[in-house]
């Protein structure tokens, strides 16, 4: 066991340091060093493990297994192709073995393992390859049933099928791209493993539903997963694929219709057709969203016809019961459904002549995209009637909406729909009778509104052109909304609770519309609604109820989305003040909230996100496009005496210097706020930087250290150009000191250049950490890297010389003077300055440097793998 133990883990050793994501396991490559080579090229090293999983007990043989599965994995370039061959040859004759001797698989974790070693047979190898293994017809054969038989006891080791799934998965889809003569046989066995997917789920649906077992249909992950490989082999032999579809949803259809009309009929034989029809119209969207442009048919296009048609008439059944009766699993399925054929089958490129038309027009009479639409809304407002209290459905009803009104010439064709014009005319909650919409639905109450709002907002932008007249009229609910908390806010005495409920509605809506209206003329019609108007009743809101992050996040994220520049939609008249009234409620805001917030106190570590760390990101989100917009020439501020720009950046280093650096990391949306905004400080207001306290100028410094090494890239990144930004500014106050010049530098640069000659080692740290990341990790973001290391060495130029004689030192005898060349040339031809060009010719030797570091530093019985398993 020790040995066994011993062997895994080093088979399971990261041999280049690429740190893989363990959770994919089965794409894992294992970087066998050469110098093991002919280890793995004597076949008995492989028939031994073979020999062991039979022969030690069945304690001890899922480990063997899970050697195996590593010893399958070995890179491709250990091997030339005649050695692969012939590994690969002796590996299926082992797994042969097991399959006919397939007594030890009952035990859940040698089957397992052995489900994954199968994954690996394709995942590592090349379906050309397996078909010229002598052995190859009984093994794919064996292989199939036993797929087939795992499928059908759906119940055991649930986990496992995953495996089996990807093999089958990886094998249909490289089925166009085999060039070998050998057959390949899978026309033979794919349809099989498909069919027992397919009647196993059918079959347990009744045996769930009579024993109460957990429902595979309640974990809506592992079953999208599954039909996602599901949707690449149906699609192979597609025609048995659909044959076994419509015969069997035709049954279960026809069963459902009768129990439905009979009196007697019991609710256990309904729901047994009801969970049949879930499933069977989860696998209709999946093998419709498995279709491939290049691989697909007149006749394919034609079959997916006759699918939709059948899940169209379903539809109409379940929706016509919906007054009485509705099952949640089947509507939430048919959405499945809908978003797939969605991704097919509408938008601008798909071709209007297709068949699926052609057979959606015969049998339903929808004869374009145009009526199918119709279908589309007609579903979304059905669902919105009749489901408004099941969050589920009403998130992925209003995602569809979403979806929909993204794409160019859908939403053109959505607007002329008047269902669609009913919506936007009558949009809300009162005027909504239609739909149900009452106060306690999801729509009035959570965050499905600004999904709402957002598709409202942009079927709304292609309909009004210049139309103010239809914008007023869009916006006339929302503006006695707005009018009514104004009334409540001005008495002294009001009820606090119908307040919050009115507010928090309102500006998930009006987010959704910011949000859409990524047009100048669009956007400039809301912000002339809003401003100023009722930004006063925003403020208020942060006022009274900063402490609830139930109010203060909608209202904070609206706030974001109105100073986000997006699509250039914030382009102000040469003679408006706009841009700088916007900043200025910007600055009031975030003073208001920062403020507030700080005076919470302790709050406990669990609840420390909600209740403090969420607004605080979205504050420093909303700086940061307010300062990023280019809409605000920020020099008047200071210029005329107005103090929004130096309250709000106050208010940010206040509410930065209250976060511990971990929390900094360990939150990811708080680290992307934080190290953009600190980004564009860094490049556009450094001398507000320059201005802080020492301490706070080393609580920063600190926090970019610790973000270069950040697992997040985006955050390493942004690290990488702040030190940029930062060393240029040092470097460019240095050079200035040093020179003769009549006007001295000012007060901030002087104290800033004093706090770094007193504080040397911070700089001197991160130098070290860019240099060791470029030399000794996988560096994600190089050309980043480059740009402030060159600036680190030149403010720095004893330490890197110090630093480049340990790293020398630190090597063999014989690679020193290699080692000591590459630092040499990493320099070669660079000036003492941070201008473009030199910058340029930097990055370019330290692109040489790290390839010839890599070189010299790499061991000669290391290899990596460069094959790219396409097929």
């Amino acid at each position: 066991m020790q040995l066994l133990k011993l062997t895994h883990n080093c088979l399971n050793f990261d041999f280049i340091g690429t740190s893989t994501d363990e959770s994919s396991d089965d794409l894992c490559t294992v970087q066998i060093p050469t110098s093991w080579r002919s280890a793995f090229l004597d076949s008995s090293t492989l028939q031994l493990f073979f020999d062991l999983y039979h022969s030690i007990p069945p304690s001890f043989s899922p480990l063997v297994l899970s050697c195996l599965v590593q010893i399958a994995s070995v890179r491709r370039s250990l091997f030339n192709n005649a050695e692969r061959a012939k590994f690969l040859s002796h590996l299926v004759d082992g797994v042969k073995r097991i399959l006919e001797n397939p007594q030890s698989l009952s035990d859940p974790n040698n089957y397992h393992e052995f489900c994954r070693l199968l994954a690996r047979l394709k995942s590592n190898y090349q379906l050309g390859e397996l078909v010229k293994v002598e052995n190859y017809p009984e093994v794919i054969r064996l292989i199939a049933n036993f797929t087939v038989t795992s499928l059908q006891h759906w119940e055991f080791a649930p986990n496992s099928v995953h495996y089996l799934l990807s093999l089958w998965q990886r094998l249909a889809a490289s089925v166009p791209y085999v060039k070998a003569t050998e057959p390949h046989m899978l026309e033979t066995y794919t349809p099989e493993v498909t069919k027992a997917y397919i009647t196993s789920r059918l079959e347990s649906v009744h045996i769930i539903l009579r024993d109460g077992l957990e429902d595979p249909l309640e974990d809506t992950g592992l079953v999208q997963q599954q039909l996602d490989q599901l949707s690449t082999i149906g699609r192979c032999e597609y025609e048995k694929t659909c044959a076994l579809l419509v015969q069997l949803f035709d049954q279960s259809a026809q069963s459902y219709q009768e129990l439905l009309q009979s009196a007697s009929a019991s609710p256990m034989d309904i729901a047994v057709q009801e969970g049949r029809l879930t499933w069977l119209v989860y696998i209709i969207g999946a093998v419709i969203g498995g279709r491939v442009s290049f691989a697909s048919t007149d006749e394919q296009d034609a079959m997916d016809g006759e699918l939709v048609c059948r899940v169209l008439q379903l539809m109409n059944l379940t929706d016509s019961r919906l007054a009485q009766a509705g099952n949640e699993k089947l509507e939430l399925a048919m959405l499945s459904f809908f978003e797939q054929f969605r991704k097919i089958y509408i938008g601008d490129q798909v071709q209007k002549s297709s068949k699926l038309y052609r057979r959606l027009s015969e049998v339903l009479g929808l004869n374009d995209e145009t009526m199918v639409l119709s279908v589309f809304i007609g579903k979304i407002i059905t669902n919105l009637k009749y489901w408004g209290r099941c969050e589920p459905i009403t998130s992925k009803t209003l995602q569809l909406l979403n979806d929909l009104s993204i794409g160019y010439s859908s939403v053109r064709k959505l607007v002329k729909l008047s269902a669609v014009q009913f919506m936007l005319n009558n949009h809300t909650s009162e005027h909504f009778a239609f739909l149900g919409i009452n106060n306690q639905s999801n729509l009035t109450d959570m965050r499905c509104r600004t999904t709402f709002y957002t598709a409202l907002g942009r079927l709304l932008m292609v309909d009004l052109g210049e139309d103010e007249d239809q914008y007023e009229q869009f916006m006339l609910p929302l503006t006695a909304a707005f009018e009514a908390v104004a009334q409540m806010f001005s008495t002294n005495s009001f009820n606090e609770q119908e307040a919050k409920r009115t507010l928090v509605g309102l500006v998930r809506d009006l987010r959704g519309i910011a949000f859409a209206f990524n047009a100048k003329t669009s956007f400039m019609m809301l912000f002339e609604w809003i401003y100023p108007s009722y930004m006063p009743i925003l403020q208020r809101a942060i006022e009274l109820w900063y402490h609830d992050p139930a109010c203060t996040t909608p209202v904070l994220k609206l706030m974001a989305e109105l100073v986000h520049n997006r699509s250039q939609r914030l382009q102000f008249d040469v003679s408006s003040p706009n841009g700088i009234l916007l900043f200025r409620e910007t600055s009031k805001m975030i003073t208001m909230y920062g403020n507030r917030i700080l005076t919470l106190g302790e709050v406990p570590k669990d609840q420390v996100y909600a209740l403090k760390l969420k607004g605080i990101s979205i504050c420093f989100s909303m700086l940061k496009a307010a300062l990023s917009g280019s809409y605000v020439n920020f020099g008047v501020f200071r210029l005329y005496g107005d103090d929004a720009l130096d309250n709000a950046l106050q208010t940010f280093i206040k509410l930065l210097l209250s976060i511990p650096h971990s929390d900094l990391l360990d939150y990811p949306k708080l680290s992307q706020s934080y190290y953009s905004l600190l980004e564009v400080l860094t490049q556009d207001h450094m001398n507000f930087i320059a201005s802080l306290e020492p301490r706070v100028i080393m609580y920063i410094l600190s926090s970019i250290s610790e973000g270069l090494t950040a697992l997040d890239t985006m955050v390493c990144t942004g690290c990488c150009s702040c030190l940029d930004h930062i060393v240029t500014y040092l470097f460019k106050q240095l050079s200035r000191s040093t020179k003769k010049r009549t006007t001295p530098l000012n007060q901030e640069s002087d104290r800033f250049l004093h706090i770094m000659q007193q504080h040397p080692e911070m700089i001197q740290q991160m130098l070290s950490t860019v240099l060791n990341i470029i030399i000794f990790e996988d560096c994600r973001n190089q050309w980043s890297m480059s740009r402030p290391l060159l600036g680190l060495i030149l403010l720095n130029e004893k330490y890197f010389s110090d630093l480049r004689n340990s790293i020398v030192n630190s090597q063999p005898p014989e690679k020193q003077q290699a080692m000591h060349l590459c630092f040499e040339n990493l320099m070669e031809g660079i000036e003492r300055n941070l201008l473009t060009k030199n910058r340029d010719r930097f990055t370019q030797n330290l692109s040489a440097f790290r390839r010839e570091v890599n070189d010299s530093m790499k061991n000669s019985t290391y290899g990596v793998n460069s094959n790219d398993m396409m097929s």
